[in-house]
């Protein structure tokens, strides 16, 4: 995979980048990450990419004619004008485990990280091809949210996590929290390892596991349930956790 961030910190994702998961993909040629200073691609010689929005009201709006000469750039040199072009945004689509996975299926991409107001209106309307918000409060920046998504997606690629069974239990994947997880020492302060956990019975920790999945998401995101992918023995169980519960 390949994606190519325009943003006007480019510093920002020296560290983020250069450690654990990100890093690995990265040195392993799983994944290509390319930064594009947006202020690069601005028209006149102070390098401005803001203005006052017409029609005044505070704050300042990225111009378009940066952006679009930036992602231009990246469409002619890459000889590929048909790529996603994901605006980070808090007017986006909520990003969430399922489009992780599903912008893990991108051979490219391209996100830009909004800033200020927002940016003029015909960047969404003729230039993006999507917009993505990590969640309902505001930032000082795309970069964080782009670093979010690309940590999320970068996860699912092939042969990243060595594990692919990792990835298929995690939190979210299969629309359910995921189960409480133990390492040793087996006692500790006299907390004890569920007994079903070293028992070796495979279909008892399996069945365990699950259970756990449902009780914790009734606990703590019971909105997931709706969603979620269950069996009628599965729902069942749910309905008299929640009375449990009650």
């Amino acid at each position: 995979m390949r994606i190519h961030i325009l943003t006007l910190f480019p510093n920002m994702f020296t560290a983020p980048f250069g450690e654990s998961i990100v890093r690995r993909a990265i040195d392993r040629g799983l994944v290509q990450i390319a930064f594009y200073n947006i202020r690069d691609y601005a028209t006149d010689r102070h390098h401005v990419v803001d203005d006052s929005p017409y029609g005044g009201g505070p704050g300042m709006v990225l111009k378009p004619e940066p952006l679009f000469k930036a992602v231009e750039a990246v469409l002619s040199e890459r000889g590929e004008f048909g790529l996603p072009v994901l605006l980070l945004t808090p007017q986006g689509r909520l990003f969430n485990q399922q489009a992780a996975q599903e912008l893990a299926g991108y051979r490219e991409m391209v996100l830009i990280c909004g800033h200020y107001e927002g940016v003029d209106e015909r960047v969404r309307e003729r230039l993006v091809t999507d917009e993505i918000s990590i969640g309902d409060y505001i930032l000082s920046g795309g970069e964080l949210a782009a670093m979010v998504v690309v940590d999320a997606v970068v996860r699912q690629l092939p042969g990243v996590l060595g594990s692919e069974a990792s990835v298929c239990e995690d939190s979210h994947v299969g629309g359910l929290l995921e189960y409480p997880q133990y390492t040793r020492p087996q006692s500790f302060r006299g907390w004890e390892v569920p007994e079903v956990l070293l028992s070796g019975n495979h279909a008892a920790i399996a069945r365990w596991r699950r259970e756990q999945s449902l009780r914790r998401t009734i606990r703590r995101r019971p909105d997931l349930l709706e969603r979620a992918a269950l069996s009628d023995e599965e729902r069942r169980l749910v309905a008299q956790m929640e009375r449990e519960e009650d």
